[in-house]
This record gives structure tokens, C-alpha cells and sequence, in this order.
């Protein structure tokens, strides 16, 4: 167990005897409050908030920082109120407990709808105050450091979510140190035997690396010497759970995993890291691909350093870091070193800054998520990005998450540039939107005046921000386009008994949406729209309510007319691929809207006669886009067939969604093309083109259900 003297001893290094005193005074009154309190290890529960401070204490953290970690468990294990914690020390402190406590009630690994609310709970106490998150690591870590005491099962429970969420939080936050023991801890719980091989075969191996490693020291130290760069030198073993993530990435045995050490080279400025650079490249082949300025351009949590990647002896890859000593310190310790309280710093660039930018975002990201797996995954994904840099055409440098694309560029630079992007120039040369972006490309984003979100860019976005803006886009087109198709659908309805909603007065409307149960009009009609509820159902609602005593018949009801302009509100069935000229039916789903299909599809011939699912529509004259429609052409399989084919319906204007051919009898060549039309007449004239080439037999349009069993109504 750790003595509170030998703690305050640490503490005088940095803080003052006033100071030292509060932490003092947080020590005996955590003791009084756990008195009777015991550790599963047997150990009496005032030793793990004395290793808690002293884990701080090793980061430099402020007296009050200090004070809250000797008292982070007096509320939920003693019954101790805030008000009484902050009459004794102070509101921050206070705060700070509270904040802790909160966070320990926390099950991160529960069910789907509970973790993503006590992920949300988690943003909310960083952005109240960032520090809550580093005691929370504190305790965490010391948590880990002890686990060997517990179940078997909670063992597992616990190390599983550290690795997942805690580990990783450490590394977003620059905490490298702890980031990297509780990844080894919670690695060495869940896979002891995995773990043990490792730590053998790295120790087998220390002994030649360590001699490789001090000989390329020494001819650095010269070096540097020789060029007057004061400097030290610190070799650094990789951490073992890094190890084995190569192994399983790279599908690699440790013998094949070469760079398993690193040296760090401290030098006194940020220009001599430069220098430097040059001095180890004069006398080691540099590996290409593998020099990274994270000085110019530090990464997201604050981290700053020259990286490259050389060729020792015997041809042994070697990592070399260069960095000055405030950025060795950054680096280890990420967001808790320098606090603010000690140098005021609020550089744009600090980790403090960096990390408070983050949070914000995070709880911008809460605002806007339904659905609770989603907003986990986004979560997930932002606490542990890999990085890019790409900049702007102005020269702007602009950080994004690895595998980011000309879309996420656009939104992280601005949501309307996002929204309305239509195409974009990579390195001045034009590109598709779904294009990976790589470090050090000049991305132009091209925009139109009209928006352009598509709901295929879900399939390609990565990052948190630019997927919550294309749902939170789409959500508000699809209400306003499901209002627009429910008002349609109302009307139609309505008009077979001569009602109309424009002309009702506003007490008999009012009347009418409180007996349905719907609080306005506007979402009555988007439910209608959106096939939540049927346009004849609510009409004979609304005659109900007003007590007209008509009754609607299937055949007064008017079509409503198709103009392919509806967008995300009406859906064209696959079953039977509907286009213009066929008559056709709407049938009504919950999850999809209303889906078009031919009026003779066999899918819905039992639900034709209950005027609840299908509902009478028709084609407008001028459509407003095309439609995917399904052909097979039946020829002689002769060489260049397909390409034959191809050109042919390309040259009549007609797009190809996708072709499948094969032999249906020796000889004879069967092709299947998905094609866009307008409609039956632009349909027509393709058969009859394909029909005149010499070596074609047939041509005729199918449907899906002709070529599969369909399993599904949709």
C-alpha cells in the first residue's frame, strides 16, 4: 500500500505547502469516510484513492484535481453528499467528485440503448470539465492494476470494455502511457497465454536488439555532437499488446515483426529536431514512405514529433522519434500535461484546446442521433481515428480521419459546402466523390446552388460529422416530402365525398386531429406520406369526427398522379421493376412508404382488394426521371456479342445498370441487362433496335419474379 507520506512527498516538487495541505485534509476525510472498508484483495479501500492521487500526481494535476481522486468513491460508497464536499474543500472539487461518481455508475457494456446513454452521459461530464475524464483513467488504470483480485467473469467484463473504450480514450486524449498500460493489462486478462508467449519471445529477443540499438545510439550521439545539436537518446520497447495488433493485421509471426523498438531522440528546439533529421539521414538509409512532420501539422490530440524510419544493421527497420522535451512530455502525458492552471497556456494548437474542440463536437454528434447503435459506432469511431492531412486550395491544412472522402472533406469544412456538393478537383484534376483522400492532396469541393445529398454518400462517408449531417438532411427532405405525398394521398381521398381540408373550419379540423390522436396537420400528413398511416382510413376518419355520415366507395376514390419527383417518400417495387405506361397500383408499408408495383404483379394480388394497403395511381405526363426496367436478348454467341450489344443500347441513350450473360444451349447466348428508360414508348423503341441486328433472336422484358422465386414483397 502506498503511504500518504510518501505521496505528498511527490506533491512538494510541483505544489505549494497550502496546496499539499488541501490534499492532506482530502486524505483524512476519504479515511474517516471509508473506515470498515476493505478491497476484495483485502487491503483497506482508502489504498486505492491514495494510488488514484498518486497516479495524478505523476501528470502534475492541480491540488483539486488531487483532492477529488482521494474522495472520488465517498458518494457512492459512503453516502457522503456533494453540498458536505463542497462546504469542506470547495465547488470544484465538488464538481469533480460528482462528476466520477457519475461515471462509475456507468455500464459501458451493457445493452445497446443503455450504452449509448451512458456514452452520452460520458460526453456531458467532459464537457462540464475535461479533468473528469484523466481521474477517470486514474482509476481505471489502477482498477486494472489489481484486477488479478476478481471473478473470472468480471475480469473479462472489465478488460474487455477498457480495451474498447478507456484505452482508446487515453490515446485520443494523448495519454500514451496510460493508453498503452491498460491496453497490455486488459490484452494480458482477456489472453494470459497470448500474452506470456509474447513477453518471453520480446525478452528473448531484447538482448541482440539492445546491442543494435546502442551501437546506432552511439553513432547518433556523435553525430549530433559533431553538428552541435544538444540532444539525448532513449531506446523504447513497443508495448505488447501493439505487438500482437501487428501480428493479427499483418497475419505475421513475431519473427516477422521486425520493428519492435523505437528511439527516441530528445533534442532542445524545433528547429534542431529538423537538423537532426538530417544528421541521422546522413548516416542511415531512410525508408521510403515513412517520414511524418507531426510538428508542422501535430496530431488531433495535441502530439508533436519528426518521424522516420531508417535501415540499421543487418538491414533491421528502425523507428527514430525526434521531438523536444515539452513534446516527449505531450506526448507521454497528452492532455494532463502542462494544465492550464500551471501555465495558462491556450494556444489553439495545446492538447487542452484540442481536446475541448473534440468534446464539443462529440456533444454536437449527441444532439443528433435516433438511433442508438449509430450513435455508439460514431462514438467508437471518433475516440480512435487514424489521421490524414489534405489541404485546402487556399493552402488551408485541414486533419481527417483516415479513409475519408471528397464528402467528409466538404462537410468538415462547412455543412452547406457539404450539402450541396456536387463534384470535386483532386490535385486540380476532377475525381469521384467516393474517392479515398490521401495525406497531402489539394481537394476543391465544386457546389451547386440547389442541394445534392444523396443517400448513397452513407455508403462511402466515414466520419461522425458528415454522416449526421446526410441523416439529419435526408430526415428533414424525406418529412417534407412525405407531407407533400400526404397531402396528395388526403386529398384524393377527401375529394370522393366533396371534403376539403383547405375549406374546413379550424374548429373542425382541430376537432378531427384530436379524435385521431395527432397533435398538427403537417404530421398527420407526413405520416400518411410516409405510410405510417392510409389516406381512405383517415378520410373516413375525418367523416366520422365531423359526423357527415358518408361513406367512402373504393371506386370514388380519385388516383393520385406520379411524378417521379416524390424522391425518398415513394419507392418502385423490384418485383415487377414499374415504368410508365403500365398500370400501376400503390401499396402501402410501414417501413418503406408507398411502393409502386404493376397493377398485375402477382406479389400483391391478395392485398389489391383492402383499400387500407393499395391505393389507385397514375403516371404524370412529364416524368422527371428514369426507371430501371430488366431485358433479356436471346443471340447467337458469337465473339464480341456483349460489346456488340452494349454500344448498341449506349448509342440509343439508354444507361446500363448491370449485364449478366451466359449460355443458355450450346451456340446460344443469353443476356440480362438492368437498362434505364423514361417509359414503355422509350422501352419499345430499344426491343425494336436490338430486335433488327442480325445475329439477335429475342428480346423481350422480364421481371424479377420470372427469374427467381421472390422470397420477400419488396
Amino acid at each position: 500500500m502506498e503511504s500518504i507520506s510518501a505521496l505528498t512527498k511527490k506533491l512538494s516538487d510541483y505544489l505549494t505547502p497550502k496546496q499539499i495541505k488541501q490534499v492532506e485534509k482530502a486524505y483524512k476525510f476519504a479515511s474517516k469516510a471509508h473506515s470498515g472498508q476493505y478491497r476484495v484483495s483485502g487491503e483497506p479501500y482508502v489504498s486505492h484513492p491514495v494510488a488514484v492521487t498518486n497516479i495524478l500526481g505523476t501528470f502534475g494535476m492541480d491540488q483539486d484535481s488531487l483532492s477529488a481522486a482521494m474522495l472520488h468513491d465517498v458518494i457512492e460508497d459512503s453516502g457522503i453528499p456533494k453540498s458536505i464536499i463542497k462546504r469542506e474543500f470547495n465547488k470544484s472539487v465538488a464538481n469533480l467528485v460528482d462528476g466520477v461518481s457519475k461515471l462509475d455508475q456507468l455500464d459501458i457494456s451493457s445493452t445497446t440503448e443503455i450504452q449509448a446513454e451512458n456514452l452520452q452521459k460520458m460526453v456531458l461530464a467532459m464537457a462540464k470539465d475535461i479533468r473528469v475524464v484523466i481521474l477517470k483513467l486514474a482509476d481505471r488504470l489502477h482498477n486494472m492494476r489489481t484486477i488479478n483480485f476478481l471473478g473470472r467473469d468480471k475480469q473479462l467484463r472489465i478488460a474487455k470494455e477498457t480495451l474498447e473504450i478507456y484505452a482508446n480514450l487515453a490515446h485520443r486524449i494523448g495519454m500514451n502511457n496510460v493508453y498503452r498500460e491498460l491496453e497490455d493489462l486488459a490484452f494480458k486478462t482477456i489472453y494470459p497465454t497470448r500474452y506470456e508467449r509474447l513477453v518471453s519471445a520480446v525478452k528473448k529477443n531484447r538482448g541482440g536488439q539492445k546491442r543494435l540499438l546502442k551501437k546506432i545510439n552511439r553513432s547518433i550521439e556523435k553525430k549530433l555532437l559533431e553538428q552541435k545539436i544538444p540532444s539525448y537518446i532513449e531506446g523504447r520497447e513497443k508495448h505488447i499488446y501493439s505487438i500482437y495488433r501487428k501480428m493479427k493485421e499483418r497475419r505475421r509471426s513475431f519473427e516477422d515483426i521486425m520493428d519492435v523498438y523505437a528511439l527516441k531522440v530528445i533534442v532542445d528546439s524545433p528547429e534542431n529536431c529538423y537538423k537532426a533529421i538530417g544528421a541521422i539521414h546522413s548516416l542511415y538509409k531512410p525508408i521510403e514512405g515513412r517520414f511524418k512532420d507531426y510538428i508542422s501539422i501535430p496530431k488531433s490530440n495535441g502530439y508533436q514529433s519528426v518521424h522516420t524510419g531508417v535501415v540499421g544493421a543487418n538491414g533491421q527497420p528502425i523507428e527514430v522519434q525526434i521531438k523536444t522535451q515539452d513534446m516527449n512530455e505531450v506526448a507521454e502525458n497528452g492532455i494532463a500535461s502542462h494544465w492550464l492552471y500551471k501555465s495558462g497556456n491556450k494556444s489553439d494548437s495545446s492538447p487542452q484546446m484540442k481536446a475541448r474542440r473534440w468534446v464539443a463536437g462529440l456533444l454536437e454528434m449527441r444532439e443528433s442521433y435516433d438511433n442508438s447503435k449509430e450513435f455508439i459506432d460514431s462514438i467508437k469511431t471518433d475516440i480512435f481515428p487514424d489521421e490524414i492531412y489534405v489541404f485546402t486550395p487556399n493552402g488551408e491544412i485541414i486533419e481527417m480521419a483516415e479513409g475519408s472522402t471528397a464528402v467528409d472533406f466538404a462537410y468538415t469544412l462547412h455543412t452547406d459546402i457539404g450539402n450541396h456538393c456536387k463534384a470535386c478537383r483532386i490535385n486540380r484534376k476532377l475525381a469521384p466523390l467516393n474517392a479515398s483522400l490521401e495525406s497531402g492532396q489539394t481537394i476543391e469541393i465544386i457546389t451547386e446552388a440547389l442541394p445534392q445529398t444523396s443517400p448513397a454518400w452513407l455508403n462511402f462517408t466515414v466520419t461522425p460529422k458528415a454522416r449526421n449531417n446526410i441523416r439529419n438532411y435526408l430526415k428533414k427532405l424525406k418529412n417534407s416530402e412525405a407531407k407533400k405525398l400526404g397531402k396528395k394521398l388526403l386529398d384524393s381521398s377527401l375529394s370522393a365525398v366533396r371534403l376539403n381540408v383547405k375549406e374546413m373550419k379550424r374548429e373542425d379540423l382541430r376537432r378531427v386531429l384530436d379524435g385521431i390522436g395527432i397533435r398538427s396537420l403537417n404530421r398527420l400528413l407526413e405520416e400518411i406520406g410516409l405510410g405510417k398511416r392510409v389516406g381512405n382510413v383517415v378520410a373516413r376518419q375525418f367523416l366520422g369526427f365531423l359526423k357527415k355520415g358518408k361513406t367512402i366507395k373504393k371506386d370514388q376514390v380519385v388516383p393520385i398522379e406520379i411524378t417521379g419527383s416524390e424522391g425518398l417518400v415513394v419507392n418502385y417495387a423490384t418485383c415487377c421493376r414499374p415504368i410508365p405506361g403500365d398500370s400501376v397500383i400503390g401499396h402501402f408499408t410501414a417501413d418503406r412508404g408507398l411502393v409502386v408495383h404493376q397493377e398485375r404483379c402477382k406479389n400483391i394480388l391478395s392485398s389489391k382488394k383492402d383499400p387500407s394497403q393499395c391505393f389507385p395511381i397514375n403516371w404524370h405526363d412529364n416524368l422527371e426521371r428514369v426507371f430501371s426496367t430488366q431485358i433479356k436478348v436471346i443471340a447467337d454467341d458469337e465473339p464480341g456479342l456483349l460489346s456488340e450489344i452494349s454500344s448498341s443500347i449506349a448509342n440509343s441513350g439508354t444507361n446500363i445498370e448491370s449485364l449478366s450473360a451466359s449460355e443458355s444451349t450450346p451456340g446460344i447466348g443469353e443476356i440480362v441487362l438492368l437498362i434505364q428508360v423514361t417509359g414503355r414508348d422509350h422501352l419499345a423503341k430499344l426491343i425494336r433496335k436490338l430486335r433488327r441486328m442480325k445475329t439477335v433472336l429475342s428480346v423481350t422484358r422480364i421481371h424479377d419474379q420470372e427469374m427467381r422465386k421472390v422470397k420477400t414483397l419488396h
